[in-house]
């Protein structure tokens, strides 16, 4: 009896939970298409499209994609602005930038880039424990095609001489 009370709850619920999610669902997607954070966050591929959308997002220019810093001495800190641009159709939104260590650590704007408009990254490379030829990727996650560009500080890091 139990059981078959839980059975019926079940099957209710799922069935009540579809039901809402296609009624609301058609409802939203009108919604969003017309305005709303869906014109900031637009996914240009989706399940049903075979195509990718690329005229219609966001993209991120780098005025220079490598940066070769002049040798320096063990312990030194590397620091420098890597500048974008927005050159896409859709306002540009950087989620995240990471470094392949804790050595190498850079910021970004945490608002919307709108197109045409640019921003910085700065980043900063500690050399303390490093020496030789480095090679350091930053990569940055975005609303672009695709999702990850990659930047890269380089240079010559002298060890302690003994």
């Amino acid at each position: 009896m139990v059981k078959n009370m839980l059975l019926s709850m079940l099957v209710l619920l799922m069935v009540s939970c579809n039901e809402t999610t296609v009624a609301s669902g058609s409802e939203n997607k009108e919604e969003a298409i017309e305005g709303g954070i869906s014109d900031i966050i637009r996914n240009p591929i989706t399940a049903d499209q075979e195509e990718i959308d690329t005229n219609n997002i966001a993209k991120i220019t780098f005025s220079e994609l490598s940066y070769e810093y002049a040798r320096v001495d063990e312990g030194a800190v590397v620091s420098h602005d890597f500048s974008f641009v927005n050159t896409g159709k859709v306002p540009l939104i950087i989620s995240n930038v990471r470094s392949t260590c804790g050595c190498t650590v850079a910021d970004w704007p945490k608002t919307a880039i709108a197109p045409g408009e640019g921003g910085v990254i700065p980043v900063r490379f500690d050399t303390k424990n490093k020496s030789g030829r480095q090679n350091k990727p930053i990569t940055i996650t975005a609303n672009t095609i695709p999702a990850k560009t990659t930047i890269y500080l380089n240079g010559q890091v002298d060890g302690e001489s003994s």
